[in-house]
C-alpha cells in the first residue's frame, strides 16, 4: 500500500525521467488493479501519471474525473460502458466525465489523471493503429495528432531508425512516454517503458539510432515560480 498522501516527483519544474520496468506494482482501491506510479502528488484524488494494470475480469465502480484523464492502452483491451478500446487506442476523457471501467482479459495502460484544462471539454477515442499519419518536421520522423487545446498537445511520434531531430526549445515543457524501442538525446538513452519529463524552457536535441514510438504531450509544464 502507499502512503495516505504521496509526493513523488511533483514539483513540475524539475527534471524527472523514470524506468517503468523498474518499479514495484502497488494496490489500487481495486483489489485487481495495479499501478507503477511515475509522478503524483496526493492520496487516491491525485495529480498523477502511471503505467496501470488490469487482471482478467477486474472492474473500477462509476467514478468523475474531476480534471480528466488521458489513457494510452499498451496491450490488451480496456472498456466501459461507451465501448471497447484495444492496443493503441488513445482515450481522453474530459474533466468532469464519469465512467466504470473494466477489462475482461486484462490490459495495460499508461495513465495521466488530473492534467487537464478545466475548459477542455472534448471526449476523445482514438484507433492510432487504423490513424491517418503525417510527415513530421524532419525525414524519418511521422507524427499523429492526438489532442489539442490551447498550448498543450498531445501526440504519437514514430522515429525511424537513424532519426535525429533539431535542438529545441520547450515552451511550457514537455513529456514522453517511450512505447517502443529506444529514444535517445545528449542526456542518455531510453529504452521502451521510460517516462521523461522535460520542465519549461528546456532543451535538448533528440535522435534515435534504433526507432522508437514515443508518446508526447507539450505546453502543460508550469514556469519555475521566482
Amino acid at each position: 500500500m502507499t502512503p495516505a498522501h504521496t509526493r513523488l516527483h511533483a514539483d513540475l519544474t524539475q527534471r524527472a525521467v523514470v524506468n517503468s520496468a523498474a518499479l514495484p506494482w502497488h494496490a489500487s482501491p481495486c483489489a485487481r488493479v495495479e499501478r507503477r506510479m511515475l509522478e503524483r502528488d496526493g492520496d487516491e484524488v491525485a495529480r498523477a501519471t502511471s503505467v496501470v494494470r488490469y487482471a482478467p475480469g477486474a472492474r473500477f465502480d462509476a467514478h468523475t474525473h474531476e480534471l480528466g484523464e488521458e489513457i494510452l492502452v499498451l496491450d490488451g483491451t480496456l472498456s466501459d460502458e461507451a465501448g471497447h478500446y484495444g492496443p493503441g487506442t488513445y482515450l481522453k476523457n474530459p474533466p468532469g466525465s464519469a465512467h466504470a471501467p473494466y477489462s475482461a482479459d486484462g490490459c495495460l495502460l499508461f495513465v495521466k489523471l488530473r492534467h487537464l484544462d478545466p475548459a477542455d471539454t472534448e471526449r476523445c477515442v482514438i484507433d492510432t493503429r487504423a490513424a491517418t499519419w503525417y510527415q513530421g518536421m524532419v525525414p524519418g520522423l511521422t507524427v499523429l495528432p492526438l489532442s489539442s487545446f490551447e498550448t498543450q498537445h498531445t501526440a504519437l511520434v514514430r522515429w525511424a531508425p537513424g532519426t535525429f531531430f533539431n535542438p529545441h526549445r520547450h515552451f511550457g515543457g514537455e513529456e514522453i512516454f517511450v512505447v517502443e524501442g529506444v529514444f535517445s538525446d545528449e542526456h542518455g538513452d531510453y529504452p521502451a517503458g521510460h517516462w521523461l519529463r522535460s520542465p519549461h524552457l528546456s532543451q535538448h536535441q533528440p535522435f534515435s539510432r534504433e526507432g522508437c514510438l514515443i508518446l508526447v504531450k507539450t505546453g502543460h509544464l508550469p514556469p519555475a515560480t521566482p
